[in-house]
């Protein structure tokens, strides 16, 4: 029984160094600034969209590179906080619904992302998603109840926690999940998540505080972040609340249900503003 005693004790040992690295190195699972490439190689000037570049500091001494895209005769100001991957430079579709429904918009990269300084952590992306919200406040004096917050996935759950500190008009939470524990068990069902994941992101319980109206965007098809997650979030949250099934996965599904999100959004933002 030798030859079984080794198996097992090689099964165990891949299985505590699987999950060692996944301990040690899962910032390399939660965060990809250079997916597809950190480099921002397109701006709203290849819409025909005017912006101007801004450049935000942090409580801790970051500098965050971002846009500010201006609409004529705004009827409020959109704070865009975008998901795990990528850079603005990757959201220019998603800015011109937003500029076309008569908004103005501010798009952030988070520290380590884009041209932004740093390293991505939690914490960190609290306070560069808190530094924006200051940056409207105080530069654009910008009033809290004419901003809506739109938080993209991961950045669903920034934006989630930024609302339940201060009070926007409105949050527009898209393809997110419930708290990072809780996808880790759903995508490494093998592993005791619970002990190993060093990230909270809990958008559920930062919706529980959040005072504001909330509409929920989350698609059925996404492959990702299940749709039970939105559902889960639905309820986590106080009136008035709504959750607009999509069509798509989850990175397209903006694209895919162009005309819903449009319309839906269009609604939420006459009810808000």
């Amino acid at each position: 029984m030798r030859w079984l005693t080794a198996v097992l004790g090689g099964v165990v040992a891949v299985y505590l160094g699987l999950a060692l690295y996944l301990y040690v190195f899962q910032a390399r699972y939660v965060y990809f600034p250079e997916l597809p490439s950190r480099q921002v190689d397109a701006t709203p000037a290849d819409l025909g969209l005017a912006f101007d570049p801004v450049t935000l500091g942090t409580a801790d001494g970051e500098k965050l590179a971002g846009w500010f895209i201006p609409a004529s005769a705004a009827r409020g100001t959109l704070l865009y906080l975008h998901g795990n991957g990528g850079n603005i430079g990757h959201r220019l579709d998603q800015i011109e619904v937003f500029h076309r429904l008569g908004l103005n918009v501010l798009i952030i990269d988070y520290r380590g992302y884009g041209a932004s300084s740093g390293k991505p952590s939690e914490d960190g992306t609290y306070r560069d998603a808190l530094a924006a919200w200051n940056w409207l406040i105080q530069e654009k004096r910008q009033a809290p109840d004419r901003i809506v917050l739109f938080g993209e996935s991961l950045g669903g759950s920034i934006a989630a926690w930024l609302a339940a500190r201060h009070m926007p008009a409105g949050l527009i939470v898209y393809a997110s999940f419930t708290s990072a524990p809780e996808m880790a068990r759903a995508l490494y069902p093998m592993f005791p998540a619970s002990l190993l994941v060093r990230y909270r992101y809990d958008t559920r319980a930062a919706l529980g505080g959040v005072k504001s109206p909330v509409l929920i965007l989350h698609s059925p098809e996404d492959e990702i972040i299940p749709f039970s997650h939105g559902q889960a979030l639905l309820a986590a949250a106080r009136e008035p609340k709504r959750l607009v099934e999509l069509r798509g996965g989850h990175n397209d599904a903006l694209w895919v249900s162009r005309d819903v999100c449009k319309r839906e959004i269009g609604t939420f933002l006459r009810f808000v503003l």
